[in-house]
């Protein structure tokens, strides 16, 4: 039987999982020909876009997904956000009739994101969000971002996809 201790894993997370809170977000054809992306409407409001990050995870002690960045392909369009922020939660199950624990995980932003005025610019954005330590995801323990986009008036934003940066030990 052989071992696995693969540095340079790499896991897409597409539009289509993806989901909203407020807003008007629908799967649509994104901005450029031949993409797809997570769309939300030209409002002037707090939109959240949930991105679940789905690893495989494993009861063994470093074992399974070692989870180090996230990269999310975004776009705003039409206008610049008043405000742009990322949480990344790791959630742990609770045992039958307890509730989940939800932690949030420091991280930093890439330099070209990391003041609040690069990241709600009219652009195509490529934002990279490095966990300050990186988790082994336990059998019971799964991550999800919140991306919050504070929408001017006109704003349209256009989420194309996350990547996750892992290494995956078996």
């Amino acid at each position: 039987m052989g071992y696995v201790h693969n540095t340079g894993m790499k896991q897409f997370v597409p539009p289509t999982i993806m989901f909203g809170k407020t807003a008007t977000w629908v799967v649509a054809d994104g901005a450029v020909a031949g993409t797809l992306a997570y769309h939300a409407d030209a409002t002037d409001e707090s939109a959240d876009c949930i991105i679940p990050i789905p690893l495989p995870s494993n009861k063994g002690a470093q074992v399974g997904a070692y989870l180090k960045a996230i990269d999310i392909d975004f776009e705003i369009l039409i206008a610049a956000c008043d405000a742009v922020s990322a949480v990344i939660n790791k959630v742990t199950r609770g045992a039958d009739g307890a509730v989940a624990v939800v932690a949030s995980q420091a991280f930093s932003y890439d330099t070209g994101h990391d003041t609040a005025a690069e990241r709600l610019t009219l652009d195509q954005h490529r934002m990279t969000l490095t966990l300050t330590t990186p988790i082994w995801l336990d059998e019971d323990e799964y991550i999800y971002v919140v991306l919050t986009f504070d929408k001017a008036a006109t704003t349209t934003i256009d989420v194309l996809a996350a990547v996750a940066d892992f290494t995956l030990r078996v």
